[in-house]
């Protein structure tokens, strides 16, 4: 049986097991099989739908998840290449950022694979659905998604977040080094959910040395000889507005915790009545300036999530059990088409959002594809 796409131009990554299954290639040497409007795709390349999603569901867990880590490594890995080989300077202000963060994808029915009862902070309760973790790349104000996980909540692997967030940072830093880029140069930022002293040492061990973690009211610090919980610490500590590289009033000060240990706290007032602080797990304790620059990117992975939902329709994934990674292939493809688009011509000025829109309504997916992806696209 003939391969839909030729992925790549050598194939380094092996099938799990010797079959006539499909066995997907390094496909991040073809950008432009990524799909957008994957019906219009398959008329153009006179695939039959129907065929084309059985044979797709026919890859193995294995190739698909492998196939879509490599897809996104390669992605973000030219446009990192870019960066780093110019000055300092520039690469501070393309604020490279690993960010870390969960979305829950609600759903009915358990016909899906990994669907479970989760916290949804869209909906303030437990839903059933899926729980997507994930691992991001800002650059220069872009997001490019590095790792993807469905989190289970039974099986042989590990199956707590904090643990799939190391393994998965693991298979990352080994992907990165192929291309020569050490990814533990670049700091890391994540939300209360993962905060540990155990976390916090296996970061450390993996090469981490700058680590910001968003704090929970109910943690305890001792800060000048006082112990109390960080919520009312909010409420006492004292902010500064104007201070140097931070435009927020905010206050940093060392304190220590039963949990962490010492570290630095970084107290910021991010609206007139909200007051919010972080913990810096870095090795080596880092200025204010330093940690809010770093944190400024977080939120970007929040807005990758809503233009997975909203503009992706990451909802819409139809294919059962392990079609899950299927279905998530092909919206991860749709993305970085469109990330790839917004650095050309015409795209150069438009959002994300803006630039599916102008496809949708101005373009044939034929003419886009041969008119900035002409020698890529290869059909056997």
């Amino acid at each position: 049986m003939h391969s839909l796409f030729r992925l790549s131009q050598r194939a380094d990554l092996e099938p799990q097991h010797q079959d006539n299954r499909i066995v997907p290639g390094d496909c991040a040497d073809n950008a432009s099989s990524i799909v957008q409007e994957h019906a219009d795709l398959l008329d153009y390349l006179g695939i039959n739908n129907k065929y084309f999603y059985n044979h797709l569901k026919s890859f193995s867990l294995y190739g698909l998840k492998t196939m879509l880590l490599k897809f996104m490594v390669k992605q973000a890995a030219e446009n990192l290449k870019e960066v780093i080989e110019k000055s300092p300077s520039t690469i501070s202000r393309g604020g490279i950022t690993l960010s870390v963060d969960n979305s829950v994808i609600d759903r009915f029915g358990k016909m899906f694979r990994c669907t479970y009862s989760w916290y949804s902070g869209r909906w303030k309760k437990v839903v059933n659905g899926n729980d997507l973790l994930g691992i991001v790349m800002t650059l220069n104000g872009i997001v490019f998604p590095l790792h993807l996980l469905f989190c289970p909540k039974n099986g042989r692997g590990n199956t707590d977040k904090p643990s799939m967030l190391i393994s998965m940072l693991t298979s990352l830093k080994e992907e990165f080094e192929k291309y020569g880029i050490d990814i533990t140069q670049f700091p890391i930022t994540m939300d209360s959910w993962f905060a540990s002293h155990t976390l916090r040492e296996k970061l450390h061990s993996i090469g981490f040395k700058k680590i910001i973690i968003a704090g929970k009211g109910n943690y305890v610090f001792e800060i000048k000889d006082m112990k109390k919980k960080s919520s009312v610490w909010k409420k006492e500590i004292e902010l500064t507005s104007g201070q140097w590289g931070i435009d927020v009033p905010s206050c940093r000060i060392k304190g220590k915790s039963p949990t962490f240990g010492e570290l630095v706290l970084f107290f910021f007032e991010k609206s007139t009545t909200n007051v919010y602080y972080l913990m810096d797990f870095s090795v080596n304790a880092m200025r204010g300036a330093e940690i809010w620059h770093i944190w400024k990117h977080h939120n970007l992975i929040e807005h990758f999530w809503k233009i997975l939902k909203s503009t992706f329709k990451i909802k819409s994934m139809r294919l059962q059990g392990d079609g899950i990674y299927a279905g998530l292939l092909v919206k991860i493809f749709s993305y970085l088409l469109a990330v790839r688009l917004k650095s050309r011509g015409e795209y150069l000025k438009l959002s994300l959002v803006q630039i599916m829109r102008k496809i949708r309504r101005e373009h044939d997916l034929r003419d886009l594809l041969e008119e900035h992806f002409h020698s890529e696209v290869l059909v056997t």
